[in-house]
């Protein structure tokens, strides 16, 4: 029976290895409650300048109930991409590059976006201006201005939106205890004071606003560090000070702005939020995730979970640090588990291009639903698996009486098909030296039509991971298809056994005969004959009789493509003087491939 070593240590004394100078190895105790097969030791960290997100903020709830539900429905997302993206840009987007960025996010769907930080910069203010005096705005579209808790810049805000059809004004006050002790010098009542007075100016101008409705929005920003009685007296004043009903509902935005915690003790707050919170019928709930731990999607999901009902965010996840909850990966997680995202992805590569651009930041090769690599396998045993699944949901499809794009998915490895999102089948599967038979197969039946026997697979792969071992690149379609050339199909064409001129005829019912010239090596050419009971057994015939004994084990053959004038490739498995090998041939004569394919074999036996 196997036993585990001692791993009791002496006095914290963390390594530096040669290797890596700069970094100090785990050398304190393994803890005493660890279990003998974990050795991890104590490292140098300074985690104890850090307390958990439990003694930093209460978290009442008890009973929840989130854990119960299931996403069933999209909430209503809100880009937020022109403003919070915006202001985490080295270099902010200019007018145009705004605009393209808005028209996308109208091509996709999006019915509220928040388009900007007007009192900011006169920029943000001038693309405000644009978008209202352009005229083109679609009438179900809500345009989101933004706007700090101070008399003048709400004033600012407001004349920026002269003449917008359908506004939200949407205000906010830092609200957890450091910032209001550090940051902003308020205790709970007197900012509570400061936010009332200054939504009463907002609620006024809202009055007076004329030539469009102007919805409001209020943000305790670091919502999720700020204790949960306080919110629910901040937002709960206001929602009475608006008067908010069920048809003039107040958005209240409950931002994670420093990300402290595990998504579920986000989820928790919501949810109390959500019960707690008056006049619920008349708020909508919003969340703002951002990503500072990595788990601003999951974040997002469970606070929808638990009664959240808007999701602000932004498209690939910028923003400040380490971003905003990203958008795209949230509602592509509900189009893989059968929910409409009500936003349009079929051209996600376009997307990319065009939030690229207005960014000027790249999108990551393995970023969720749209990296360049994301729906691509290099693994040997993933490519047969999606091979295997390719194969099998065509054929399913076919028996449905359906076509692929209109069939369940059910594809290993692929959460949802390529398709749905403009993406081809031509990058699923690349080869690499981790590779195998199954990818390797597949890409040349995608890309050459070549259907190979899986016997004759692990032979090939056997030489494409040769091939990869020694260069450590990738192997293109292109490249397993000149590997597969100089392997099998020349030496049915150009070997040291080389077949001439050659014919073939029935004698007879069930009766062939072959007759050839062959020349082997430097040696003169010399015709011999055969006779069998088809074209190939004649051949085979006429080989022996120049004196190499062949034995056909396998044989099958395929259209390359479809038409008349398609090729046909034959694989022919031969037992060559007793050296078993495979030969190839491809021809738009079936009866001249599969005299190739012999041939082949036979040469690469010898």
């Amino acid at each position: 029976m196997a036993t585990f070593a001692d791993t009791s240590a002496p006095a914290f004394a963390p390594a530096r290895l040669p290797n890596f100078p700069t970094l100090r190895t785990p050398a304190g105790p393994v803890p005493a409650d660890a279990p003998a097969w974990n050795p991890q030791r104590a490292s140098s960290m300074p985690s104890h300048r850090y307390r958990s997100a439990f003694d930093k903020v209460e978290v009442p709830l008890t009973d929840r109930t989130w854990p119960a539900r299931r996403l069933e429905r999209a909430p209503l997302w809100v880009p937020v991409d022109l403003r919070d993206g915006n202001q985490a840009l080295a270099e902010p987007m200019d007018t145009p590059r705004k605009q393209r960025m808005f028209d996308l996010m109208l091509a996709m769907g999006y019915k509220e976006i928040e388009v900007g930080y007007p009192s900011a910069s006169q920029t943000d203010f001038d693309f405000v201006r644009h978008l209202a005096t352009s005229g083109d705005l679609p009438e179900d579209v809500t345009v989101v201005v933004f706007t700090p808790a101070k008399p003048d810049l709400i004033e600012r805000t407001f004349e920026s939106i002269e003449g917008l059809p359908r506004t939200m004004v949407h205000m906010y006050t830092a609200t957890a205890p450091t910032w209001r002790d550090v940051v902003l010098g308020h205790d709970r009542d007197s900012l509570h004071a400061l936010i009332r007075r200054n939504a009463e100016l907002v609620g006024r101008l809202a009055d007076r606003h004329r030539g469009g409705t102007v919805r409001l929005q209020f943000s305790p920003e670091v919502f999720n560090l700020t204790e949960p009685d306080y919110v629910l007296e901040v937002c709960d004043s206001l929602t009475e000070l608006w008067d908010a009903s069920p048809d003039r509902p107040v958005v209240h935005n409950l931002p994670a702005t420093v990300e402290i915690a595990s998504p579920n003790v986000y989820a928790d707050q919501i949810e109390y939020m959500s019960r707690h919170l008056a006049r619920r019928d008349s708020v909508i709930l919003s969340v703002h995730p951002h990503n500072d731990r990595g788990t601003g999607v999951a974040c997002a999901e469970l606070a929808v979970l638990a009664g959240a009902q808007r999701v602000e965010g932004c498209l690939f996840g910028n923003g400040e640090r380490t971003g905003n909850v990203d958008l795209v990966t949230l509602a592509l997680n509900l189009h893989a588990q059968g929910v409409d995202p009500m936003i349009d992805f079929s051209d996600i590569d376009e997307i990319r291009r065009v939030v690229e651009h207005c960014n000027r930041l790249p999108v990551h090769i393995r970023h969720p639903y749209v990296g360049d690599l994301v729906y691509t396998a290099f693994s040997g045993t993933h490519q047969d698996a999606i091979k295997k699944g390719m194969a099998q949901h065509a054929a399913s499809a076919a028996a449905a009486g359906l076509t692929e794009a209109e069939a369940a998915w059910n594809v290993p490895y692929l959460p949802i098909d390529p398709a749905d999102v403009g993406r081809g089948y031509e990058a699923v599967i690349r080869v690499n030296s981790q590779s195998g038979k199954g990818g390797i197969a597949y890409l040349l039946l995608t890309e050459y039509g070549l259907d190979l026997p899986r016997a004759l697979q692990p032979e090939l792969a056997k030489l494409v991971q040769q091939t990869t071992d020694a260069s450590g690149a990738e192997a293109t379609a292109e490249d397993l298809w000149e590997l597969l050339r100089a392997e099998y199909l020349v030496p049915g064409t150009d070997g040291p056994l080389a077949l001439g001129e050659w014919s073939t005829r029935e004698t007879g019912p069930g009766e062939h005969e072959f007759v050839c010239t062959l020349t082997d090596g430097d040696g003169p050419a010399a015709e011999y004959r055969g006779t069998g009971n088809g074209p190939l057994s004649a051949f085979v015939r006429a080989l022996a009789e120049a004196g190499t004994k062949v034995d056909i084990l396998g044989y099958t053959e395929h259209a390359v493509g479809s038409g008349p004038d398609s090729e046909a490739a034959c694989y022919a498995e031969c037992r060559v003087d007793g050296v078993t090998r495979w030969g190839v041939g491809v021809d738009t004569s079936v009866l001249t491939a599969s005299v190739r394919a012999v041939l082949s074999a036979v040469n690469r036996a010898r």
